[in-house]
């Protein structure tokens, strides 16, 4: 018996995970198989507030939360494990490529600040200011300007889901593979979780298993729809450090590589790539960056977002079988701060605090006007 059982080792349920063993809980990960759809392989590794919540303030407040929380996170994280997980925090891009398209992102901005009550974390940047906060970048005609969020930044993904993993084990947490699970069984004493691996057993869970979460919320009381997105990615090969700052569409690593991405496409849970995207996507790079031209792109890959409804995260508490908690979101690296403090305080406390509520999936069973 443990404390708490997470399903789900992608960077959301190893988070939470990480969270709960740092506060001197005995927690037991769950990771499903190697062919399982995974969010994360598609990922950019930005950690991001600008643009957030649009349609949900509250999105935007809890995204503001982990983004201040982030610093400490992963200092305390890299110390930890003794991984540099390649955190900047030095602003990030979204470029426009017309008039309109300044213009519709200024609007937007405005009203999101209005909306949400937010600091004004962003600044509209015409083609000029842009040429002189990036000298090293011979930009595209199409350039006009672009949106800088100032608190935006990026980390490396598969060094955090490493770091947070090796964290688990140094505080006295398990980490189980190919633990993929058949069944979970409520009773008084709590939960048995049956998987290829054994049986485990814990009063309280989180489910956190991204698309593979439907199923298993059912068995205890949850009624949650999700909506796998294929978005696509291209890596082109080492070039020299030309992009000192992450862009909404365009990312260059510490290593040199370049990411181009990403797509959106509602196509089940087809995670193959296309050429359509391929020839997409490097033709939108070019039209910003006209060098990536000529850069050799060296891999492309898929991978399947975790999407609800309205695009926004979902945690719940399961009133039929209290102590199963859920946990779904697509921004699992921005917000692996707070699934690590403030979430997992929750889970230790038996009850999601107030502010969550925005997040339940009953927001969905309001009946459409005819």
């Amino acid at each position: 018996m443990t404390d708490t059982i997470i399903i789900g080792g992608g960077i959301v349920g190893t988070a939470i995970a990480y969270g709960l063993a740092s506060r001197g809980q005995d927690v037991t990960l769950l990771d499903g198989d190697d062919t399982d759809h995974r969010a994360a392989r598609a990922n950019f590794g930005l950690v991001w507030l600008q643009g957030k919540g649009l349609n949900m303030p509250e999105y935007h407040q809890l995204t503001r939360t982990s983004i201040d929380a982030w610093s400490s996170f992963g200092d305390e994280l890299s110390r930890l494990s003794g991984t540099d997980l390649a955190y900047e925090r030095n602003g990030g891009l979204h470029f426009c490529l017309s008039e309109k398209e300044f213009e519709d992102r200024r609007v937007q901005l405005q009203r999101l600040h209005n909306v949400a009550g937010a600091d004004e974390t962003w600044e509209m940047l015409d083609r000029s200011l842009l040429e002189r906060l990036l000298p090293g970048v011979a930009l595209g005609t199409d350039v006009v300007g672009a949106s800088l969020g100032n608190l935006d930044g990026a980390c490396n993904p598969l060094r955090l889901l490493s770091a947070m993993q090796q964290g688990i084990l140094r505080l006295g947490g398990k980490v189980v593979s190919g633990a993929r699970v058949d069944r979970i069984s409520a009773g008084a004493g709590g939960f048995r979780i049956d998987t290829g691996a054994g049986y485990f057993a814990a009063p309280k869970i989180v489910l956190a298993a991204g698309l593979g979460t439907v199923d298993l919320a059912r068995q205890v009381g949850l009624d949650i729809t999700l909506y796998p997105e294929r978005g696509e990615i291209l890596v082109t090969e080492r070039c020299e450090r030309f992009l000192p700052l992450p862009c909404s569409g365009l990312r260059q690593t510490g290593e040199g590589t370049v990411m181009i991405g990403a797509t959106k496409a509602r196509v089940g849970f087809d995670s193959s790539t296309t050429g359509g995207s391929a020839a997409w996507l490097a033709a939108k790079a070019a039209r910003i960056v006209p060098r990536l031209g000529q850069a050799r792109v060296v891999r492309q890959w898929a991978g399947l977002r975790v999407m609800t409804e309205d695009g926004f995260p979902v945690y719940a508490q399961s009133a039929e079988h209290p102590g199963a908690f859920v946990a779904l979101c697509h921004s699992g690296i921005t917000l692996a701060a707070f699934h690590a403090n403030e979430f997992a305080n929750a889970v230790i406390a038996g009850t999601l605090p107030e502010f969550l509520t925005a997040f339940h999936h009953g927001r969905f069973d309001v009946p459409h006007a005819a």
